[in-house]
């Protein structure tokens, strides 16, 4: 059929009613296949048990396709299942409204409509389906309809090699396999009387990445997560006392946003270091380190109270003798977990004595996998790199910068890592002054959250900025189910695509 002659195209359900006109499409598209049709009892019964797994398009309102499905508890068949294992002996007794994958058992299109595209409409009708459902996936057994010309020179196998790299043309494999649909195995004798796929057919599968599986206990886990950034100020403070109460003063205006992340700058202690103006930048830093276990159990109070998780920016603490720059995400449930700095710049080192931390690693929380990387780490790709091999989902990046220069490396990176890593990224810094407070002079920071660069988010890949140097919080939603469609959908997959045949990361 002529474009030009369509006035309609219907998704609809199948119903009874139809059984003559969808017979006689059936003839029309199985004609290899003398007597592949179904009879009318079997229609009646899957429209009985599933009727939202028969669907029908109809153009001008006439049927010009059909996709027929059941859901299976998988884990009850054979990997090396044939149709007759999967439908029961044709009497579909294998369905079950508990099962947890859409099995396709037949779908096709007529002759005189092929070519319209309208396959793709009953292939995303079953993916919107296992989606609504909440199934694992979507599988079928796939017919290799011209393998037989083939079969004396290759395994099937090889044959579907060939097939994905399109130095054979198959217009059923390459048509599902241009729909997202994966080959998994290869199953001999699956339907009788396949000449033409010389009795082999290929197990072909969707994985529907919204999955979540069921379970007996109540889930917590948030799929659009609210982030609140403080952009810190720099002010004299006259005790820890002051410092704190503009630190519950940030908590509670972003809990009062519902946010579920508070995140604070590197170092926003640092005033408190006037007091031993005095003394040399290394010993002054050394004495504001006495402070941050109180820090510390004051922000997990806050956590609590406030039911958010902090990210606690970072503080100096000293460890066997040794000074380093470390932060805690304290949850809202209590518990308390360290990361650290792991790279440290010249001047840290130079002026303070820093040293670099030994461990990092992904977070679990009740919005998901998150990575910290304290400010220069960031510019480090092989670190966040190694976190989204793990899981994660938002890296938080609390920094320090002086100047406009050490801003633009951090904000540059952190973009960067958004986009190689498909996830979200926040960063956090301080502005303001503190001409009392050696080597902590001026500060520039712009606190933003990045996002890949695909459809599904904002062009350039900024979904919120604050303004540049102005005391601020910065509240932002972030959804991680686009993480997971762009993992496998994307217009690149940087994850996905990456040559591990030539190249890998480890550990230590």
């Amino acid at each position: 059929m002529k474009i030009k002659n369509i006035e309609n195209i219907e998704l609809s359900f199948l119903t009874l009613e139809d059984y003559q006109e969808l017979k006689a499409a059936m003839i029309q598209a199985y004609a290899t296949m003398p007597d592949m049709y179904w009879r009318e009892e079997q229609i009646k019964i899957l429209i009985d048990r599933f009727p939202e797994g028969q669907v029908v398009v109809k153009v001008n309102n006439q049927i010009a396709g059909c996709a027929l499905s059941i859901i299976l508890d998988y884990n009850e068949f054979d990997e090396h299942h044939t149709y007759e294992d999967i439908t029961g002996n044709y009497t579909f007794s294998t369905h079950t409204d508990d099962g947890d994958v859409l099995y396709g058992i037949d779908v096709f299109i007529k002759p005189d409509f092929r070519g319209l595209r309208l396959g793709r409409r009953l292939y995303d009708y079953r993916k919107e389906l296992c989606e609504r459902l909440n199934l694992r996936g979507v599988a079928f057994g796939g017919r290799i309809p011209n393998y037989h010309q083939y079969k004396d020179s290759m395994t099937p196998k090889e044959y579907i090699d060939k097939v994905r790299k399109k130095e054979i043309h198959d217009p059923v494999l390459n048509f599902q396999i241009s729909n997202d649909f994966h080959p998994a195995k290869i199953l001999k004798n699956y339907l009788k009387g396949d000449a033409a796929s010389d009795d082999y057919a290929v197990l072909l599968e969707w994985d529907n990445v919204l999955y979540e599986k069921r379970t007996k206990k109540p889930s917590t886990i948030k799929k659009v997560v609210r982030l609140g950034l403080v952009q810190w100020q720099m002010r004299p403070y006259k005790d820890l006392d002051e410092l704190m109460h503009q630190v519950e003063f940030f908590v509670d205006a972003v809990s009062g946003y519902r946010a579920d992340f508070a995140l604070f700058p590197e170092f926003f202690m640092s005033p408190l270091m006037a007091e031993n103006n005095h003394l040399d930048p290394h010993e002054a830093i050394r004495e504001l380190a006495q402070y941050s276990k109180v820090i510390v159990e004051k922000f997990s109070e806050l956590a609590i109270s406030y039911n958010i998780n902090i990210i606690s920016g970072s503080m100096p603490e000293i460890k066997d003798g040794n000074l380093y720059n470390a932060g805690y995400l304290c949850k809202r449930d209590g518990s308390v977990e360290r990361y650290e700095k792991l790279h440290v710049t010249p001047d840290e080192a130079k002026v303070w004595g820093l040293q670099g931390g030994n461990s990092f690693k992904v977070f679990d929380t009740d919005c998901g996998k998150i990575g910290i990387l304290i400010c220069y780490d960031s510019e480090f790709p092989e670190l966040s790199r190694l976190l989204a091999d793990e899981g994660m989902d938002i890296l938080f990046i609390p920094f320090l910068t002086d100047t406009q220069n050490g801003f633009s490396r951090v904000r540059n990176c952190a973009q960067a890592r958004a986009i190689e890593n498909e996830c979200y990224v926040a960063i956090a810094g301080s502005v303001g002054n503190l001409p009392k407070v050696h080597n902590m002079d001026m500060q520039y920071a712009q606190s933003m959250v990045f996002t890949p660069c695909d459809f599904a988010f904002p062009a350039n890949g900024i979904k919120a900025e604050a303004t540049p140097n102005t005391e601020m919080v910065l509240i932002c939603d972030v959804d991680i189910d686009l993480l997971r469609q762009l993992n496998l959908f994307g217009s690149v997959r940087n994850l996905r695509d990456r040559r591990k045949d030539i190249f890998d990361l480890k550990k230590k």
